[in-house]
């Protein structure tokens, strides 16, 4: 097997593994959250300014109950498990072909798989709160405050041990930030935390999530970071075997304790492959949600409560315009597949 071969095993084969523990998985968790009325008890939700939201509210009135949380943990535990897998493999039959398999590495994905198993741990127990708590989950704050406490143990990690300093620029070279990559890779990661309202209509957030996780495998492999490559090709296969299920009409929903797992994972992703500042052409639908939002809000503060969409984040916008949830998801993915496409062609040639 030539090494080129290897590579390209080296990355799909993970990526296929994690998708069929993620169906074996699924049965598992769905009696469990079924048997024990894993859902919100009662459906709507406040702004994030602590107003009302009416009009999203009457939408989603019946939505919410019924429909059990946590559906997340089927990606978080599909990487853990093919993660382990391939390593075990790799320490138990030791050979070059099943040491070359192994994706598991210091300077590649040590810190994205950390990242996403202590990101998915919190979103749990703000799923958990949620679910069992009559106050509900953990306030934003506490996990604004997480979150940044995250994003600042990933980036001195990532400036100190990995001895990352600098932004990849497309047709421009690098840009030397020394130190200020810290405070740029914490403001990274409290905007795509800020993105995980995306998780709002059946197979959204899972669609957008693995088309551009699938983009970074492409941007890895073509950069030579095989590890970081199938690292994103496993968290891509874990999400569709999510998704598989979470396809109208929806057996689980994602919550936090999945879209907040892939956020902050994709932080690291984003700084490793040097492309932050094609990230907005790649995760096109992310920072769409996250502007509709600040223009809402805006929008509402200095214009006396006037408002530019119906609804925010933007594709509650489209739903309250009475478009069908499964016509907006469709759209999103179809958008999402180019700005990912284009994002990709921008990166690789702008080295």
């Amino acid at each position: 097997m030539t090494p080129a071969i290897l590579n390209v095993v080296k990355v799909f084969a993970p990526s296929a593994v994690a998708f069929f523990i993620g169906i074996l998985i699924t049965p598992i968790l769905t009696n469990y959250l079924y048997k024990h009325k894993m859902w919100k008890k009662r459906a709507g939700k406040v702004a994030p300014d602590g107003r009302a939201t009416p009009i999203f509210n009457e939408l989603h009135r019946t939505r919410e109950v019924g429909t059990p949380r946590l559906g997340g943990i089927i990606i978080w535990v599909s990487i853990g498990l093919t993660t382990l897998i391939f390593a075990l493999i790799a320490a138990l039959h030791p050979t070059v072909v099943t040491g070359k398999l192994t994706f598991l590495s210091r300077n590649q994905t040590w810190l994205p798989l950390f990242t996403l198993i202590v990101a998915s741990l919190i979103g749990l127990v703000d799923d958990w709160l949620e679910i069992k708590s009559s106050n509900g989950g953990l306030s934003f704050r506490r996990r604004l405050l997480l979150v940044t406490v995250l994003g600042l143990v990933g980036a001195l990690w990532f400036y100190l041990k990995l001895g990352h300093s600098s932004i990849g620029i497309p047709f421009g070279g690098e840009l030397a930030s020394g130190w200020l990559i810290v405070p740029l890779f914490v403001v990274v990661m409290i905007f795509l935390f800020s993105s995980s309202v995306i998780d709002g209509l059946d197979g959204l957030a899972g669609g957008v999530m693995a088309i551009i996780f699938g983009a970074y495998a492409g941007i890895a492999f073509f950069q030579n970071q095989i590890d970081l490559a199938a690292f994103c090709a496993v968290v891509t296969g874990s999400i569709l075997a999510f998704l598989w299920f979470n396809i109208p009409p929806a057996r689980f929903y994602m919550s936090e304790t999945g879209i907040l797992g892939l956020t902050a994972a994709l932080t690291i992703v984003v700084f490793l492959t040097e492309s932050v500042v094609t990230l907005p052409i790649i995760a096109f639908p992310l920072f769409a949600t996250v502007f509709s939002n600040v223009i809402q809000l805006g929008s509402k503060k200095f214009r006396q409560g006037k408002k530019v969409f119906r609804v925010a984040p933007v594709h509650h916008h489209f739903e309250a315009l009475g478009w069908s949830p499964a016509k907006i998801v469709m759209r999103y993915w179809v958008i999402g597949v180019i700005m990912a496409v284009v994002g990709m062609i921008i990166t690789l040639i702008g080295r």
